[in-house]
Parts: C-alpha cells; sequence; structure tokens
C-alpha cells in the first residue's frame, strides 16, 4: 500500500529550512531574501489551488511501489502539472511567472530526494518550463539627457520626487541593480586625481566592477554623501515606493507615448491592457530600466561589447546580454535610416 505525506507542510519546512540557513546553495552560500520570497508566492498558489480542488496535495515515496502503482503516480503528477498551470494561467498569469513557480517546485523535489531522503520519482523533470522573450523597455540617449540636463524640469520637481529620479539617472549611467544601488557607502567611491571611480561587488553576480563617473554622477554622489562611514549613500526607499514615484515622473517629463505591450500565455502573444488610456511609457517605467538602459545607452554610442560585459557583470555567453545587442542595433539601425531618408529628400 502507498505511504502518502501531505506536500504543504513539506515545503513549509523546505522554506524554514532555506531562511534558517540549514539549507544553502550548491556553492554553501546562504539563500536568498528573494528566493525566499519567491518561494512563498510558490507555497501560497499551492494552498489556493489546494484549496479550489478541494483536495490535498500529497507526494509519496516510489522506491517500494509496484509498476502499476508507478504508473499511476507518474499519472497523479501530470495531472497535477496540467491542473497547477492552468489555475495559474486562469488567474491571469504569463509564461515566466508560471515557468519559474515550476522551477521552484522542481527545486522543492530535489530537496525531498537530496535532503529528506523521500524519493518521489523523477516526474517533475517531466515539467516544462515556459519562458517568454519580453521587450526591452529602456529610455532612449535623448529621454536620459533630458533627465540629466534640465533644469527647468527638475525645478518643477519635489525633493522626494528629485531625490527619486537622481537615483535612477544615477542606475542609468552606472548600470547597477536597485538592490547594489542602495548598498553603497563612501567606501564605494573612490577619488584619483580630478577622477572619481565607483567600485563594487555585486550581490548577485558576486562580480566586481570599476567604473568612471561623469561628472553628473559624481554630482549626484555629493549631494548625497553622508558624513558618517559605514551609511547607505542613498537612504532607504522601498522598491513599490521607488517603481510608484518613478511613474508620476516620467509622467510629468512628458514620457506619455502609447506602448503595445504582449505578454506570453502558453507560448501565445496577448495583448496587455492598461487603464482607459492605454499603456503610456511612464506606466511602464520601474527600477529594472536603470541597467537595461544604462547597457543599451553604452551600446548604442558605440562601446564595444567586451566592455560593456565587463561593466555590467554579463559573461561572454550570457542570452540576457544579447537582448541588449539587439536592441542597441534596432536603434541604431532606425537612426541610420533617418539619415538616409533625409539624405534622399535633400
Amino acid at each position: 500500500m502507498k505511504k502518502v505525506k501531505p506536500l504543504i507542510p513539506l515545503f513549509k519546512q523546505f522554506i524554514k529550512e532555506s531562511e534558517s540557513g540549514k539549507r544553502l546553495k550548491k556553492n554553501g552560500e546562504r539563500i536568498t531574501k528573494n528566493s525566499i520570497n519567491n518561494y512563498n508566492y510558490v507555497l501560497r498558489n499551492l494552498i489556493l489551488f489546494s484549496e479550489e480542488l478541494k483536495t490535498d496535495i500529497r507526494v509519496c515515496d516510489v522506491m517500494k511501489l509496484t509498476k502499476r502503482e508507478l504508473q499511476s503516480e507518474k499519472n497523479y503528477w501530470k495531472k497535477f502539472y496540467k491542473n497547477f498551470t492552468d489555475f495559474l494561467y486562469k488567474k491571469g498569469c504569463y509564461d515566466n511567472y508560471v515557468g519559474s513557480q515550476i522551477k521552484i517546485i522542481r527545486v522543492f523535489f530535489n530537496y525531498l530526494k537530496e535532503e529528506k531522503e523521500i524519493y518521489i520519482g523523477d516526474f517533475h523533470k517531466q515539467f516544462y518550463v515556459r519562458k517568454e522573450e519580453i521587450d526591452v523597455l529602456v529610455l532612449t540617449p535623448e529621454q536620459l539627457k533630458f533627465l540629466i540636463h534640465d533644469k527647468e524640469f527638475e525645478s518643477q520637481l519635489t525633493p522626494s520626487l528629485k531625490k527619486v529620479k537622481d537615483i535612477f539617472v544615477f542606475g542609468c549611467t552606472t548600470g547597477l541593480r536597485y538592490s547594489d544601488i542602495f548598498l553603497l557607502t563612501n567606501k564605494n567611491f573612490e577619488q584619483s586625481g580630478e577622477d572619481w571611480y565607483l567600485k563594487i561587488k555585486s550581490k548577485k553576480t558576486k562580480t566586481y566592477s570599476s567604473i568612471k563617473l561623469p561628472a553628473y554622477a559624481v554630482s549626484i554622489y555629493k549631494k548625497y554623501r553622508p558624513t558618517k562611514a559605514g551609511v547607505n549613500v542613498f537612504g532607504e526607499i522601498g522598491l513599490y515606493t521607488f517603481n510608484k514615484v518613478l511613474k508620476t515622473i516620467g509622467e510629468k517629463a512628458g514620457f506619455t507615448n502609447d506602448l503595445e505591450v504582449t505578454r506570453e500565455r502558453l507560448g501565445k502573444a496577448k495583448k496587455q491592457r492598461g487603464s482607459q488610456k492605454g499603456i503610456r511609457f511612464c506606466d511602464k517605467m520601474s527600477s529594472h530600466m536603470m541597467r537595461r538602459t544604462a547597457i543599451t545607452t553604452l551600446l548604442i554610442l558605440g562601446m564595444p561589447e567586451h566592455l560593456v560585459r565587463k561593466i555590467s557583470g554579463h559573461s561572454a555567453s550570457s542570452s540576457a546580454f544579447n537582448r541588449y545587442v539587439h536592441y542597441a542595433q534596432v536603434y541604431i539601425d532606425r537612426e541610420i535610416d533617418k539619415v538616409h531618408s533625409k539624405l534622399e529628400s535633400y
């Protein structure tokens, strides 16, 4: 007879051991807070899914099962995968989110086998993880220059809006992730003669970078430079607040051109709906745009790819970086077409 265990309590234990440090990454490092948050999203969805089905999700050690019981278990997980992904799609989720949920469930099943000695089979290896290519949305060099240099626009902003605008400009210049920007202290800034350098180790990739700062970025640093050692340069701003204020700044800057944004469900493109006004550029502005803007701006303005990779911390085989290269080339082609058009109508 099959011996089954409820999945939800085991998943809660998986999260608890990840939080406490009992469960570590393969390289011995602790699981990040962001990963823990993602585990909790999966847990919440599993609980809601179980409530909707009005039945407990369970696991079963397959080591002593008969051939018939093993086939039954295979069918169980095949049905689970279909029903759980359907449940997420009905909630309005897109392929990337559904795929990330499935990846975490696969990690959980490996945890049961390797750390709890509960071997539930390799059925989870058949769980398909969908991925979608989301459009790279960045500031154009002209938009970035406007935020950097337009004093009349800046004078219309409140102090809190100015600070978010300054941080955003700094991020669009250095290519730092949101998480890295708010860890900066005076130790990360070094002066050599008349030049200033930003020296950092990425929290995500663990790579070191030394970036020469332009005058306007140095001015931003000096504006917020703390007097006490160890204090974060830009203080603390929650991600939700940062993104919300950023959308307001974009609207005030006139970045209100309409966008047609598509996402994918089950590999099929679906047009995203915004408000009655539609989706505007400013509505899609977020912290993610800083790093993307920095990388594409450097590429657009002619910096060699290998140097941009060194600054951004991308490996030579990074598929994510290749998307930036593609976007930059499209932008360059468009600008060349404008020049050619003027020559033809001269």
